[in-house]
């Protein structure tokens, strides 16, 4: 019995040896790097230095490691399999008011890229990068901004796979999958999958870097063009567009196929939809799924870009409708507001002699700063105009007499006003744009939900997650105010997008 003891206990140690081994042969080093933006080209405030680091200066070293939930996926992932060393890439910070941010400066581009390349040559080499990037990025004077920032990361990292992950809006074409060895791209709006394809992401890069994997890609561009107030996948046709790419991924195992419907606000040559398909080396197969793909969103494209939404008026009275039948809470989308500045809504609530409603929020740093050099405090009786001043669509500022119910520190924000009026109504002035897409503002600030009727949010999708797929709303209406995202695209004045996509050129 010894003797079969001690066999076994060897036999054991050599597997063990043996896999130490395996690890050995599989440690890799690979670096991580995050520059995102989604740019709105008709906002009126470029995107430049200053608003990158209102935030703080550029990421480093591992902080870049917990940027977003993408990377996080992605980090969590490879520390499974083991043998990986990660290490972050210099990586500028979100930038202040998101997409309510207009053109990039080249200066902010070359800056940014510029410290990716020099962070590359000081500390790699590396085994393969991955990049944690938004798709809709929009520069002054770059046409293809993403495919640009893997051409000047390659130019100092060699021919090492490189993996990118997208946001669903991203504008892509071939450019980018001809220098990226992989694009991954979430598939869901509201977005819960980031972290999910962040891991996807990190699954194709190790199994490059262990040869078991040929990333080959195809790209189409399907020829569609959607605001993105139609673009959530818990609604046809987006539903059907995901559900078919996630069909095929099923039947054949290892096969990535992605779907970009586009950012339709950035007024780009590479506008509208994407498919991207990764197979491992089977070029025809790659081929065979990205044409099935865009031909399918091409036979959906009447539904999937021609729907009509309710404007300010119609949408307000809808809403105090169903309210006064008890559908409460009523959540209004204000879809197109890019700014969030606009008081169309607001404007509209009052007019129609509107009760119990919120206002969550408008964007107005002239009012906070106003409120704060006069020295305003909680519970103070004010007299002010909102809004109504940042682009061409935002209306008219409205005049709000009242009480201040808060006037403090609130999120990522240094002073955010709430302002109670009227019949318990109230509103919400933060310093920058804010997409609220959950309730827990209202906990946050003391409003009471349960004395709310009405809601009104500067949303198109996002809001869905906190406010419908919970019950929480009775009723919704998306509305189709003024503003610089309006649903329908054919009132839209571009300059660079293809002349055949449909329908703001291609009507049929």
């Amino acid at each position: 019995m010894k003797k079969i003891a001690i066999i076994c206990i060897s036999f054991l140690l050599l597997l063990s040896c043996d896999n130490t081994k395996q690890s050995k042969n599989d440690d890799f080093t690979v670096g991580i790097a995050t520059f995102s933006h989604e740019t709105c080209t008709f906002c009126p405030r470029p995107t430049g230095i200053e608003e990158f680091e209102y935030y703080g200066l550029p990421l480093e070293g591992d902080e870049v490691l917990i940027a977003d939930s993408y990377i996080r996926g992605f980090v969590d992932r490879t520390q499974e399999y083991g043998g990986v060393q990660l290490e972050g890439i210099t990586s500028p910070r979100d930038a202040v008011g998101g997409s309510s941010g207009s053109w990039i400066t080249k200066e902010a581009f070359d800056k940014y890229t510029g410290a990716m390349q020099d962070d590359i040559r000081t500390n790699g080499p590396y085994d393969g990068i991955y990049l944690s990037l938004h798709g809709a990025m929009a520069v002054t004077g770059i046409q293809k901004p993403e495919a640009e920032i893997v051409r000047r990361i390659r130019e100092v990292a060699g021919d090492i796979p490189i993996i990118v992950t997208l946001d669903l809006h991203a504008n892509e074409d071939h450019e980018l999958s001809d220098v990226a060895s992989g694009v991954i791209i979430i598939k869901r709006y509201p977005h819960y999958d980031t972290y999910y394809q962040g891991e996807r992401a990190a699954r194709l890069m190790i199994n490059t870097l262990r040869g078991d994997y040929t990333p080959v890609m195809s790209t189409r561009k399907p020829g569609v063009i959607t605001p993105s107030v139609y673009q959530g996948t818990g609604v046809s046709p987006a539903m059907e567009i995901m559900e078919r790419a996630r069909r095929w991924e099923d039947r054949m195992p290892g096969v990535y196929v992605s779907v970009a419907f586009g950012f339709a606000y950035a007024d780009v040559p590479d506008v509208g939809a994407t498919v991207m398909v990764i197979t491992n080396n089977d070029k025809e197969l790659a081929d065979r799924i990205a044409d099935d793909m865009s031909e399918y969103i091409w036979r959906v494209r009447h539904e999937f870009a021609g729907k009509k939404l309710p404007k300010a008026a119609e949408g307000v009275v809808l809403s105090i409708e169903a309210a006064e039948a008890g559908k409460t809470p009523v959540v209004i989308a204000d879809q197109s507001d890019r700014t969030g500045n606009s008081t169309h809504i607001l404007a509209e609530l009052i007019k129609q002699g509107a009760k119990n409603f919120c206002i969550a929020t408008i964007a107005d740093k002239k009012l906070i700063n106003q409120l704060a050099d006069s020295g305003a405090e909680k519970g103070d009786k004010i007299n002010v105009m909102v809004g109504g001043y940042a682009d061409e669509y935002a209306g008219e500022p409205v005049e709000i007499s009242g009480t201040l119910e808060y006037f403090d520190k609130f999120g990522r924000f240094d002073k955010t006003a709430v302002i109670k009026f009227g019949s318990n109504n109230t509103v919400i002035i933060t310093p920058e744009l804010h997409q609220v897409t959950d309730a827990g503002i209202f906990g946050d600030l003391n409003l009471n939900m349960d004395v709310i009727d009405i809601i009104s949010l500067k949303s198109r999708v996002h809001f869905r997650r906190g406010f419908y797929e919970n019950g929480l709303a009775g009723a919704i209406y998306e509305v189709d105010a003024p503003g610089l995202g309006p649903a329908d695209l054919t009132t839209i004045d571009y300059k660079n997008i293809p002349k055949d996509i449909y329908p703001v050129y291609r009507r049929d």
